[in-house]
């Protein structure tokens, strides 16, 4: 039981020690104009950085993400086509498939696959 108590705490002041020093080396203790500045080829930004990005674009990422994820979960219905009931395979496929464009349909009725200029 000592011992264990002893080796603990060796571990735990050796594993203190390295994180102390690991926290005071890695400070910076200047900064640098250039370094927290935007990369722009060297030269002088003309505008913020920080500009806000478009809503379109964001909506098109989760477009594109929701229906990869729907056909991701498609591919492994055709495999199991060949040990599953037809009928039963037919009725989960096209109820999957309805939802699926009655998904798409909604997005296109909301003006959300529209391109705004």
């Amino acid at each position: 039981m000592f011992v264990i108590m002893t080796m603990s705490l060796i571990i735990f002041i050796i594993s203190l020690v390295v994180m102390t020093l690991a926290s005071i080396i890695s400070k910076k203790t200047f900064i640098d104009r250039e370094k927290s500045s935007p990369f722009e080829c060297g030269f002088d930004p003309k505008s913020s950085a920080r500009i806000p990005f478009s809503l379109q674009f964001f909506l098109i990422a989760v477009i594109f993400l929701i229906f990869d994820v729907e056909i991701t979960l498609l591919l492994p219905l055709i495999v199991t086509m060949k040990i599953s009931n037809l009928i039963n395979f037919s009725a989960v496929m096209s109820i999957f498939l309805f939802i699926l464009l009655i998904g798409l349909y909604h997005e296109w009725k909301q003006g959300a696959l529209n391109w705004a200029y």
